[in-house]
């Protein structure tokens, strides 16, 4: 039975949309979801279910918007998939090392999106590419790397302009998902 990331979009940020986590676990045990946990207060969910992922994200799109009177974007990985992302990062260790150095704050980061964007949403974020910012899109995630910091980035900051929602998670974080669904995982 696959487990699921749901990675929520715009919750807890800036005093705004907010949801306690107990409550939007709670709130996913009620729609009939399993194994539910939650990782930090930025909106991540894991959990255990045999539907297909585009019903499943309506369905806790509109739980949430039920539960809470929130309209929020989620985007879902299973388990799987973000084994994959974490696997295949497209820069190379010479590169995050030398981001490392000057960055303030996480360096690397994967913006998650719920479909694969367009060429022409691809070519407006080019634009707002830079020698402190790069990214490269692989399907349904965008990895970016920032030598400066993402709180000033401009590339951060455009996102959108690739024309798909977008929820951004730190590498740290991304590899912490990935060894709690694996926890999940063995005990399902």
């Amino acid at each position: 039975m696959p487990v699921y990331i749901a990675l929520l979009r715009g919750i807890n940020v800036g005093g705004k949309n907010m949801i306690k986590m107990a409550e939007l676990k709670r709130s996913f045990e009620g729609m009939g979801l399993r194994s539910v946990q939650t990782y930090i207060q930025s909106g991540n969910v894991l959990f255990v279910s045999e539907e297909e992922e585009a019903a499943l994200r309506t369905r806790i799109e509109q739980g949430i918007e039920a539960a809470f009177g929130l309209k929020v974007t989620v985007v879902l990985r299973t388990a799987n998939e973000l084994e994959t992302v974490a696997a295949n990062c497209p820069f190379s260790a010479e590169e995050i090392a030398a981001a490392e150095a000057t960055c303030v704050g996480e360096c690397l980061h994967v913006a998650f999106l719920p479909e694969q964007p367009a060429p022409e949403g691809v070519e407006r974020l080019t634009a707002y590419q830079s020698d402190n910012d790069e990214f490269r899109i692989a399907g349904r995630d965008v990895f970016l790397l920032f030598r400066s910091s993402i709180r000033n980035s401009k590339l951060a900051a455009n996102i959108h302009k690739l024309g798909v929602p977008a929820t951004v998670r730190n590498w740290n974080t991304v590899n912490k998902l990935v060894a709690l669904a694996n926890t999940i995982e063995a005990g399902v």
